[in-house]
Order: structure tokens, then C-alpha cells, then sequence
């Protein structure tokens, strides 16, 4: 069915006397835009996460999705050292669009992301969820649901409680079922999964989901032990450089 036309807006004369227009009716100023920060993924999945944070914590940003797949699948072959020169190429190509700045959603390479030089902040989405579970407590439980994701997520978490002056004590648990649900497009049930091997853990003072793609399980756990996952203060971390940028 064909939508009917839009009618243009009418406006009703000012009186004599009074000013042309209230200010109070009149429409709010436009969000300042500012950007752009790219976005390195290995799943198409958390193109709407991120967008959904910033909206609604960051309005304005622009963001740019790059979205490789088979990043991660090599570096769970191989071992992340095997895409390094891949990850390049993909930030490089990010910059040549125009990043300002950008984030590796990926815990399993994330390392290898910001430690590679292209010229523009590379950050990794999941250290700013690493320095808020050191600072929660010194036995942390680290899950994941591919293996590939604990090595470098124990190494982070250790990292910055070395940076912090504090002892941790990190165990990791694989909820290798939950992945398969992933991958198979059932995220809710992912996140059930994941929830479930939350409130399981005991004897810990704060439980970390290593991946972005675990973040939806936060919200659905029973447990009393602090969860924490990393899309939201990673992005804050990346807008924060954004903004930092442009001030300067």
C-alpha cells in the first residue's frame, strides 16, 4: 500500500506584539556528532549490542562495524599469533576509512589488536572490565565459552592487577555449550547458559564473562557474587579516547 504523502508543517502567524516563536515549543539543538570509532568484530551479532550502548550512552558517536569471522575462527585453530598479520590489515583498513579510534571486541585477540601500531588508538573492549574485577576482589572467575578466550583473559586480568598493586587468584571455567546455542543464532539461549554457570560458581568475589557475546547473561543471574561483562565499559573507554581526541 502506497503510504500517504507527508503534508508540510503549517505555522501560525506571530500576534502583534509577541515574539515570532516560543522558545520553550521550539526543537531541541542536534546531538554533536563525533567520531568515528571502529568497531573490529568477529561476529556480525554484536553490531547491535554496541549500537544499542550507544545510543544509549554515547549519542553522537559514529561507529563504524568491520566485521571478520574468520579471525577468530584461525586464532582458535592456530592460536592468536597466527591472524596477527590479518588484524593488521583489518584496522589498517579501518583507518583508511577514517577511524579515529579503534575497538577490538575480541577477547581471544584483543591483545594482538592493541599492541599492533596503525597510527590511531587500538583499544581492546574487555581491559576496562578486567581493571573493575581486580578492583572488586581478589578471587576472580573467569568464564568463557571458547577455549580460546581464557589464556589471554587470566593474562589481562593478572596485567592490571599487577598495575593495581593487588594479588588475584584467577580460575576459568569453559561453558562450552553455550557457543554451539551462539552460533546457531539462539542467543537467548546462550545467555541462559552462560547465567547458569554464573550462579554455580562459588568461593569467588567477582565472576568476568570474557566475551562480549556473554554480556546478555549479566542481567539474567541470580547469584550474589558481582558479574561483570565488557561491551559497556569498553565502549566507554573507546568514546572516552574519541572525546579526547577531538578536544584536543
Amino acid at each position: 500500500m502506497t503510504p500517504a504523502p507527508v503534508q508540510p508543517a503549517t505555522q501560525a502567524p506571530a500576534r502583534s506584539g509577541a515574539q515570532a516563536s516560543d522558545p520553550a515549543s521550539a526543537p531541541a539543538p542536534a546531538t554533536p556528532r563525533f567520531g568515528p570509532l571502529a568497531l573490529l568484530h568477529t561476529s556480525p551479532a554484536h553490531i547491535p549490542v554496541f549500537d544499542a550502548l550507544r545510543d544509549a550512552d554515547h549519542p553522537g558517536l559514529e561507529l563504524r562495524h568491520l566485521v571478520d569471522e574468520e579471525l577468530l575462527a584461525r586464532a582458535r585453530r592456530e592460536g592468536p599469533e597466527a591472524v596477527a598479520d590479518e588484524v593488521r590489515a583489518r584496522l589498517a583498513d579501518a583507518v583508511a576509512d577514517g577511524a579515529r579510534v579503534v575497538l577490538c571486541t575480541c577477547s581471544t585477540i584483543g591483545a594482538i589488536a592493541e599492541r599492533t601500531e596503525v597510527g590511531v588508538p587500538v583499544l581492546r573492549v574487555d581491559r576496562p572490565m578486567a581493571a573493575a574485577a581486580v578492583a572488586t576482589g581478589s578471587r576472580v572467575v573467569v568464564l568463557a565459552t571458547v577455549a580460546s578466550t581464557l589464556e589471554p583473559t587470566v593474562a589481562l586480568v593478572e596485567e592490571e592487577a599487577r598495575r593495581a598493586g593487588r594479588s588475584v587468584e584467577a580460575r576459568t571455567a569453559l561453558v562450552d555449550d553455550a557457543w554451539a546455542l551462539f552460533e546457531a543464532g539462539d542467543t537467548d539461549g546462550c545467555a541462559r547458559a552462560v547465567a547458569g554457570a554464573a550462579d554455580a560458581v562459588a568461593d569467588a568475589d567477582v565472576i568476568v564473562l570474557a566475551q562480549a557475546s556473554m554480556t546478555a547473561a549479566e542481567g539474567l543471574t541470580s547469584t550474589s557474587v558481582p558479574v561483570v561483562s565488557s561491551p559497556r565499559p569498553g565502549l566507554a573507554a573507546a568514546a572516552d579516547a574519541v572525546r579526547g581526541l577531538h578536544a584536543g
